[in-house]
């Protein structure tokens, strides 16, 4: 047995189960105690920090599931950036798994963990000896290696934590880890977005000078007070998000239907289900903790003294690659008459990235995650399935799944960069990508617990989730 081989047997983990299916009250329970574990930590302040230049970041922290300042500053970012750099290796060949395989999925498995405490070391070490998180100056100077090593001690512990709350989602609860805390992280940005009553200084708005957070407060506002560009500025936010939200819901929806059939029972078949969106949120994920990890780079690399990726004033780039790939809103140019030819095409720059993006993450996805027409037509088989008035063959499977999931992949891809592009554009209440994922995110959880738990679910639960 290799080296690789022992680490990867040795590396630690949260045990599965015992039981094939957990009820659902289990899992409702496990995935409660995380998402009140993951908010709690985004509490926790990291012992010795002075500077937090990384707070002026909050629309990347909500991608990440990060809370910039927090034992869990990291976030996700470690383990999506594991994830994608093992997806490359994977696609472009350099490094192979057989993931038809229990051996090589595991195999796989354990070589992205490795690569996620890799990056959660290595992020942590870039976010203080870069500046992002710099220890208190009231500290003795002697101490300041000392606190620095302290604050990264910190966050890779708090990286460790939301790795394995991760896998105990994935085991014991609803979906993933990841796709939890980005959910709440939204959801959380767009009720306080949308209904705080504050300012952003923390004061409350009504009876002072200062605006409300909330959209839905200054639409009132604006209307009461005859102020028709705040008006329109808050009615396009909230509409841009509802917009976004339907989309997403009736996208989600669209499937194509495969007719099978059991080989040895005649009269008997299923349909088998493609999702439009056949790779789901998981390209939009790995674009966005993509272009978070850029602007996070670029923002560091200028204090450092190379601003290789840009160059920013406040928390605004103002040249540079970073430039391109950040959002404007073009209906707030729009109606405050700001709008020009060079906003337009920053605009088409950044959907064009964002769309080509999430088509070739989600190639990837399909290739490594074993929702290739190969593997597709291997799963029929094995079940004991075909497709009426063709020989059971995979090659034919495969043949005939081709025409369907490879475009589909590309169509998917192309319509989630798109939504979130032009969420981002037209100024939603949170940003598009956020917005997009989160919507998505709920809609599968709602259809993974409707498929599998409506037995064994509360008669209330199951009669708001459609049971008839």
């Amino acid at each position: 047995m290799s080296l690789m081989d022992t680490i990867l047997m040795n590396l630690p983990e949260v045990k599965a189960p015992l039981q094939k299916k957990l009820a659902f009250k289990d899992k409702l329970k496990w995935t409660l105690i995380i998402l009140v574990a993951f908010f709690l930590l985004g509490l926790i302040p990291l012992y010795g920090l002075g500077e937090n230049s990384l707070s002026q970041f909050e629309f990347l922290s909500i991608i990440l599931g990060a809370s910039f300042g927090s034992i869990i500053s990291l976030g996700i970012g470690p383990l999506v950036t594991g994830s994608i750099v093992l997806q490359l290796l994977n696609g472009s060949g350099l490094v192979k798994f057989d993931l038809t395989t229990h051996e090589g999925k595991k195999k796989f498995q354990g070589i992205q963990k490795i690569l996620s405490l890799f990056f959660i070391l290595f992020e942590a070490g870039i976010y203080v000896f870069m500046g992002g998180l710099s220890p208190s100056l009231a500290l003795d100077p002697t101490q300041f290696r000392t606190m620095q090593l302290i604050l990264i001690l910190q966050l890779v512990i708090g990286g460790i934590l939301i790795m394995f709350m991760d896998e105990i989602i994935s085991k014991w609860g609803f979906g993933s880890g990841i796709s939890l805390f980005i959910a709440a992280g939204v959801a959380s940005e767009v009720v306080i977005r949308a209904f705080s009553p504050l300012t952003t200084a923390g004061a409350w708005a009504f009876g002072s000078s200062q605006a409300p957070v909330g959209k839905v407060w200054v639409l009132i506002e604006s209307l009461a007070s005859q102020n028709p560009t705040g008006a329109a500025l808050a009615f396009a936010a909230i509409i841009a998000t509802l917009l976004i939200f339907f989309l997403a819901v009736y996208l989600q929806s669209m499937k194509v239907e495969i007719p099978l059939s059991f080989g040895r029972i005649r009269g008997h078949g299923i349909r088998w289900p493609l999702q439009f969106l056949y790779t789901s949120n998981i390209p939009v994920i790995l674009i966005a903790a993509l272009l978070a990890n850029v602007q996070l780079w670029a923002r560091l690399l200028e204090k450092w003294g190379h601003p290789l990726l840009g160059l920013y004033s406040g928390s605004t780039p103002i040249s540079g690659f970073v430039l391109w790939v950040t959002p404007q809103n073009i209906v707030q140019n729009i109606i405050t008459g700001n709008v020009t030819a060079v906003s337009f095409g920053y605009a088409a720059v950044y959907m064009a990235f964002m769309i080509i993006g999430s088509i070739v993450f989600g190639i990837f996805w399909v290739q490594t995650s074993g929702m290739d027409a190969s593997s597709q037509a291997k799963q029929m088989l094995a079940s004991g399935l075909q497709i009426p008035g063709f020989r059971r063959d995979q090659r034919v499977l495969e043949a005939i799944l081709s025409r369907y999931i490879f475009p589909l992949t590309v169509m998917g891809g192309a319509t989630v960069g798109f939504l979130a592009a032009g969420a981002d554009l037209m100024g939603a209440l949170t940003r598009g990508t956020g917005l997009l994922l989160a919507v998505m995110i709920v809609y599968k959880l709602y259809e993974e617990i409707a498929n599998q738990h409506m037995m064994d679910m509360h008669p209330a639960l199951a009669k708001m989730m459609g049971k008839q």
